[in-house]
């Protein structure tokens, strides 16, 4: 009768197989992988989202005015800088407007904090706002750097197109009716593509990347293609998003500038929830 071998000790007739690691830990090394920006889940959107990021935005306003007031108060300013260039250089009027699309974002970074501070339950604080982009100045730097390259390009392109339709620049006193004349049809024509293809790439690129960069402090190149892929997956919402933008900018500038005062933060705000709507909490 064989006696029954304990346990614990080791049995010499029996071979060990060498076993596979464990799926947990031979998942554990491609983590970083499976977080990378081609793989991040990203929402699908409705056509009503981006009434809902403004009405959130007008939330967040109304919760922090002080702070969206100051920032209110650089938009509004800006658009006096644009209306004085378009009295004294109206060539320039279109790169400037593209300097805007690339200082807004930007500028946008203390309402994003504001935001963020809201949704996690805490006080938002206007110093706390202005040094918001203290933590990822680098990568800031480096993304502001691709849309300083698209803006230089866009104002390039305007004075292109200034230059091949105008022998001489038109009288300031009566440039609107000039250029929009019938017979100016053509340059009409190509300054609003040209325009629109530069907005869009800046658009493209920079729609929810500074709030990501912001929030995760991931890279410039990561942030952006982030932003690409959420608008090639959403491409009529986000079209009809920008579009949004647009119109309420416009509409904001018509009574000298004073509904950016209100306009130019809820945007930011909302641009904040756009961002937190496609893309997962970290």
């Amino acid at each position: 009768m064989s006696r029954t071998q304990p346990a614990d000790e080791p049995n010499p007739n029996r071979h060990e197989i060498p076993t596979e690691p464990p799926a947990d830990s031979a998942s554990a090394g491609s983590a970083p992988e499976s977080a990378s920006v081609f793989t991040l889940a990203l929402a699908d959107l409705s056509v009503g989202d981006p009434l809902r990021w403004i009405a959130l935005g007008w939330q967040d306003f109304v919760r922090c005015p002080r702070i969206g007031l100051f920032y209110g108060a650089c938009f509004f300013l800006m658009g006096h800088a644009l209306w004085i260039v378009l009295r004294e250089a109206p060539a320039y009027v279109l790169a400037l407007s593209a300097g805007f699309l690339l200082m807004g974002p930007f500028l946008c970074l203390g309402l994003y904090d504001a935001s963020r501070s809201l949704e996690q339950g805490q006080r938002p604080s206007l110093r706390a706002s202005l040094t918001s982009w203290l933590p990822t100045k680098g990568t800031m730097a480096i993304f502001a750097g691709v849309l300083l390259i698209l803006e230089m390009l866009w104002g390039r392109a305007s004075l292109v197109v200034f230059a091949v339709t105008f022998n001489t620049m038109p009288d300031t006193a009566n440039l609107l009716k000039v250029l929009l004349s019938v017979e100016n049809l053509e340059f009409i024509i190509t300054y609003t593509v040209v325009g629109a293809i530069f907005a869009g790439l800046i658009f493209v690129t920079s729609v929810i990347s500074i709030p990501m960069i912001l929030d995760r402090q991931v890279d410039a190149i990561s942030a952006g293609l982030t932003s690409i892929r959420a608008c090639l997956q959403n491409p009529g919402v986000m079209l009809w998003w920008g579009a949004l933008i647009t119109g309420l900018v416009l509409l904001a500038m018509l009574p000298w500038f004073l509904g950016l005062l209100i306009a130019g933060p809820v945007l930011g705000h909302a641009t904040w929830h756009t961002y937190r709507h496609i893309v997962p909490a970290p």
